[in-house]
């Protein structure tokens, strides 16, 4: 039959030709997306040279990830293949959003080793709305922050905000889901209290003695230098280094702040908030505030 009509193609001369399996090509045949064009006297299915190119396309529009049914609309001529297109990116790019937000929860379980129950929170915080991360924000900062009588305070955690961008790197997911634990905790919530109460002026007092270590980082970079030199905290120079930061301040004031401070995890908290953001925080400076608090308790004793 198909020496008597070299043009005419049964199904498996189509297949050969193209390179795909029969099956694929009945089903796309079944669906309309390759019809055929006629049929032999025996009811099988016949197809052309034409046939051929509507298999590549079809080929081609099924390999960039469009359904039969989006691939149909575009050959019927019911929609064009910029907005079959236009729709899948969209469709694409929530796919890729939630994949990486699946990434960004293995890691984190591979990583820590987490339980089922572990994974389960991990996954419902790394997929709240920004709604919901807003109310789980929002709620941390009235606990924390509400209530210190501080307008500069006031004005900073109203306009503050945490929140991942449109597409997150899995970096960013992995963050928040660390940060959404850590907020959420009580026990981490008392204890920055503790330490924002310490570094908030009390009304017609200037900034508490030990709030500088907090809010400039020189203070960081000096004790970070004079460890490099080797410098002990107990060791006579250390003293000098605390006159130096800190001049007729009171200490003891001082080493509360500290210590409330590195008891609240205030360094990772911080480190977390710019991962979150995408930005690149400055190093943990949890060494160097140890170092000072050692210092501190040092000069107190002699």
């Amino acid at each position: 039959m198909d020496d008597e009509r070299p043009e005419v193609l049964t199904i498996g001369r189509l297949a050969h030709r193209t390179g795909l399996p029969v099956r694929t090509l009945r089903f796309w045949s079944d669906e309309g997306a390759v019809p055929p064009v006629a049929r032999s006297a025996g009811g099988y299915r016949l197809y052309n040279a034409e046939s051929v190119a509507r298999v590549e396309l079809v080929r081609t529009l099924r390999e960039l990830g469009l359904g039969l049914d989006d691939v149909c609309r575009v050959l019927s001529g019911r929609a064009t293949v910029a907005e079959v297109a236009d729709a899948h990116v969209a469709a694409l790019d929530a796919q890729i959003r939630s994949l990486k937000v699946s990434r960004a929860v293995l890691s984190t379980v591979a990583k820590r080793g987490s339980t089922v129950e572990e994974t389960a929170l991990m996954n419902r915080l790394a997929r709240l709305s920004a709604a919901e991360r807003k109310q789980i924000i929002d709620e941390f900062k009235e606990e924390v922050f509400g209530g210190l009588d501080d307008p500069r305070l006031r004005d900073r955690m109203r306009a503050f905000s945490i929140e991942l961008p449109e597409d997150p790197t899995p970096e960013q997911v992995d963050a928040w889901i660390d940060l959404a634990e850590l907020v959420r905790d009580p026990r981490f919530r008392a204890r920055l209290r503790t330490w924002m109460e310490l570094n908030t002026p009390v009304p017609g007092q200037g900034r508490p003695p030990g709030a500088s270590i907090w809010w400039a980082r020189q203070i960081v970079r000096t004790v970070a230098e004079v460890r490099k030199g080797g410098v002990a905290p107990e060791a006579p120079a250390a003293a000098e280094v605390l006159s130096e930061l800190f001049g007729d301040a009171d200490r003891a004031a001082v080493l509360r702040s500290l210590e409330a401070g590195i008891e609240a995890g205030a360094e990772h908290y911080r480190r977390l908030i710019a991962r979150v953001r995408g930005q690149n925080a400055s190093p943990d400076a949890t060494e160097e505030l140890e170092w000072l608090a050692r210092a501190l308790r040092a000069a107190d004793q002699t």
